[in-house]
């Protein structure tokens, strides 16, 4: 299954064709799609294209899970820029409707010439076969979009995963640094002990610094520990990696093990007792971050 990012785009027009007495209208649709937290559609589509409405939420409802998506739809040259003379019915229509508002209102304004042209425009049939039309459209431009979201994911995936195989190697740079410190740590402290059993007069004494400097070197290597951690963070990637093969709807699964990978990053350098280990860290938070701001746009 893939992996769809919410960010895509695609347009779909038809052709014109001659029709009786006048040119065929144009139909085009435009939709856009960005990230969201949930599905949200809005339509911005001509009066004529109205009707088409309930047909296409239900389409991209079933095809979609997430972003907010805006779907325009337009009709061009439905006719030419001459206007179209008005027949003689709907002159002596127009004619009765004014004198009724004439009796009621004298004051009322007589219709110019702008007006009758206005007004008998509104009247025109719709065309036949124009919501067929526009709905096959909309089926062509909601198959590209999801093409679109596809290829994007597929960029999406390489670039998470290549920032996941980042985050495994500076935590194999870390595991080897801990065990180190924790020596370097122990010979001081027997140094410490060794130069108070060289002071110390009693035996009781040198027992008594001995014990502490284990004490204080048992302490330490705890305090320094990060296995945990780098245990976790090793599994949180492996568990992204799995979901991105898997593909699907995992963008909210995502977001929730990226904000665990840099709680334990955010732990690393908390515990961090060398400079190397805090370099290792500052770069881990880094790459989450990038990660982070990718998987917002994870479907």
């Amino acid at each position: 299954m893939s992996v769809y990012s919410m960010t895509g785009y695609a347009t779909a027009q038809s052709e014109p064709v001659s029709a009786e007495g006048s040119q065929a209208p144009m139909l085009g649709i435009e939709i856009r799609s960005v990230n969201s937290r949930f599905l949200d559609l809005t339509f911005k589509l001509a009066d004529d294209l109205r009707g088409a409405e309930p047909v296409l939420r239900e389409q991209l409802t079933r095809e979609l899970r997430r972003g907010k998506v805006e779907i325009r739809g337009w009709i061009e040259g439905r006719h030419d820029n001459t206007p179209r003379p008005p027949s003689s019915a709907e002159l002596q229509k127009l004619n009765s409707i004014q004198d009724s508002i004439k009796a009621w209102l004298p004051q009322a304004t007589a219709l110019s010439v702008a007006d009758v042209l206005v007004l008998t425009s509104r009247q025109q049939s719709t065309p036949p076969g124009l919501q067929d039309t526009f709905q096959a459209l909309a089926s062509q431009a909601i198959a590209s979009l999801k093409a679109s979201r596809e290829r994007e994911g597929q960029r999406l995936t390489a670039m998470l995963n290549n920032h996941a195989d980042q985050l495994t190697t500076l935590a194999q740079r870390a595991q080897p640094l801990i065990p180190q410190l924790v020596e370097q740590q122990r010979t001081r402290f027997l140094e410490r002990w060794k130069e108070a059993l060289g002071a110390s007069q009693t035996n009781q004494d040198s027992d008594m610094a001995r014990d502490r400097a284990l004490t204080e070197a048992t302490a330490y290597a705890i305090r320094i520990d990060v296995a945990e951690e780098l245990t976790r963070l090793g599994s949180h990637l492996q568990e992204i990696k799995q979901l991105l093969s898997k593909g699907g709807e995992l963008g909210k699964r995502l977001d929730f093990l990226i904000q665990e990978l840099h709680r334990e990053a955010n732990t690393l350098g908390s515990k961090s007792s060398s400079l190397e280990l805090t370099r290792i860290s500052v770069d881990m938070k880094v790459l989450i971050e990038q990660m982070r701001e990718q998987v917002q746009n994870i479907e």
